[in-house]
């Protein structure tokens, strides 16, 4: 839980970073400031995926199993072609 509000605080700051560089002209401040939000939003999301999936197993662990083995087997099968 504080992972994802330490995200939301980066984000801010990014957001925060890229209008500087927009008021000020200043292109690398901008494109600095763009790149940490959107990095830290991908962090919020993939850390927001991750709490869903591991609720959803919790509560319904042979359908987490029965999902788990799928992906292991199309993995294998991509992988084992040649």
């Amino acid at each position: 839980m504080f992972n994802k509000v330490e995200d939301k605080v980066r984000e801010g700051a990014g957001k925060a970073q890229e209008t500087y560089g927009r008021v000020t002209n200043s292109y690398d401040d901008e494109a600095q400031g763009a790149a940490r939000k959107y990095a830290n939003q991908a962090s919020y999301a993939v850390k927001d995926a991750a709490d869903t999936v591991r609720s959803q197993v919790s509560s319904n662990p042979f359908g987490g199993l029965a999902i788990a083995a799928a992906a292991g087997i199309v993995l294998g099968y991509l992988l084992g072609r040649k």
